[in-house]
């Protein structure tokens, strides 16, 4: 069992970085694939980046690969989403999400392969 908690959120500008961060409770993090997934108000939740068990490996969704890095440090059970060059369409609420099926890479982008989501803090980028 993981239970996941976001935090880091805010409001930015146009242009500006934030980073989030997804503490996970419990042992052996590093067994977990763990993605960053993000939903605006009326849309899709949509898939933005994830990272292997070991960190080894990193996957970005079209709309935000260059801009954001995904990274992970398993002694303090923590992933963190690095977001530069932010938009105003990057507006959303941000969610973690963890899969023991992913740990060494898969079908990152559907959401049916994560087991355990974390309750999601908001980003607002004003223009």
């Amino acid at each position: 069992q993981v239970q996941l908690a976001e935090s880091g959120g805010g409001l930015v500008p146009a242009g500006g970085s934030l980073t989030l961060s997804c503490a996970a409770s419990g042992r052996s993090f590093s067994r977990y694939g763990t993605g960053w997934f993000r939903q605006a108000p009326g849309k899709e939740r949509e898939f933005v980046a994830g990272v292997t068990g070991n960190g080894g490996y990193t996957y970005y969704g079209d709309s935000v690969n260059g801009r954001f890095t995904i990274d992970r440090d398993n002694p303090k059970n923590t992933v963190y989403l690095q977001m530069n060059t932010l938009k105003p369409e990057d507006t959303a609420v941000y969610y973690c999400a963890a899969s023991e099926g992913l740990a060494y890479g898969g079908n990152w982008q559907s959401r049916l392969h994560y087991d355990y989501w974390g309750q999601g803090t908001q980003v607002t980028v004003s223009s």
